[in-house]
């Protein structure tokens, strides 16, 4: 039997560097499973569109899609966007199966994917008892995803780093440069910030600004097409794909 394709769904910016990261994660996707067909759609601002992605699909006569969301928490576009888009290709296509993935976080490979960024920035092993952090993400309405920020930086308070503090770019606050400046009122003398953002656009670029205004000592890379964020893309595919599989062998 075919595998479905995997079809990832990134937002969209009019920040080039966003396509590009994007591009460059699912070829990484790609290396690590040679023969799956991986295609990818956007939201907004870049081509090709979701919709124009699931038309060509089902013109090839694909069968089976997994459309797996390029989102760390479950917000407003994992619940309602994508969701709506995905409804309405169904109805238009019918021929074409569509199973939505969960997005990607939480999951230990980000996290693990964090700390890589970091180690990459200068930070040691043996800094981070000294070292302050600021969990520095998009940031959202939704109370849901708001929630997830603030448990990460709880579990990473307990991989060794002497104080967590969570940070937003947009909606609720933090931001950056006050949870910055929180920490060293708290007596830490060394700050980093570690973006929990997948590729670069405005809200990245909101996040260093505020890292730089504040006087961090490290500011981390955007989690980009890290190895540890292409194989959480295929637990997301497998996880969503493997019911289907079995039905379909079932009924065999």
């Amino acid at each position: 039997m075919t595998a479905p394709v995997l079809l990832v769904i990134a937002h969209g910016s009019r920040d080039p560097r966003h396509a590009a990261t994007v591009r460059a994660l699912t070829a990484r996707v790609r290396a690590l499973r040679p023969g799956l067909r991986v295609e990818t759609g956007f939201l907004d601002f870049n081509a090709p569109s979701v919709p124009r992605v699931l038309e060509r699909l089902d013109a090839e006569e694909a069968g089976a899609v997994v459309a797996l969301p390029l989102l760390l928490t479950r917000a407003f576009h994992a619940k309602s966007d994508i969701p709506a888009v995905l409804r309405e290709a169904r109805s238009r296509l019918p021929r074409l199966r569509v199973r939505q993935a969960e997005v990607l976080g939480p999951s230990p490979l980000l996290n693990s994917a964090l700390e890589r960024r970091l180690r990459e920035a200068g930070v040691r092993p043996g800094d981070k008892g000294l070292t302050g952090l600021v969990l520095a993400s998009a940031g959202s309405t939704d109370p849901e995803a708001i929630a997830v920020i603030a448990e990460i930086a709880r579990e990473l308070r307990h991989t060794g780093w002497c104080s967590v503090r969570p940070a937003f770019a947009s909606a609720p606050l933090p931001r950056t440069e006050d949870a910055v400046r929180a920490l060293r009122a708290d007596g830490v003398r060394r700050v980093a910030v570690a973006p929990y953002v997948i590729a670069p656009g405005r809200l990245p670029d909101r996040i260093a600004a505020g890292a730089a205004e504040a006087g961090a000592d490290v500011l981390a890379g955007v989690l980009g097409p890290s190895p540890e964020l292409a194989r959480l893309l295929l637990d997301r595919y497998d996880e969503a794909r493997l019911p289907a599989d079995r039905m379909a062998s079932l009924s065999a």
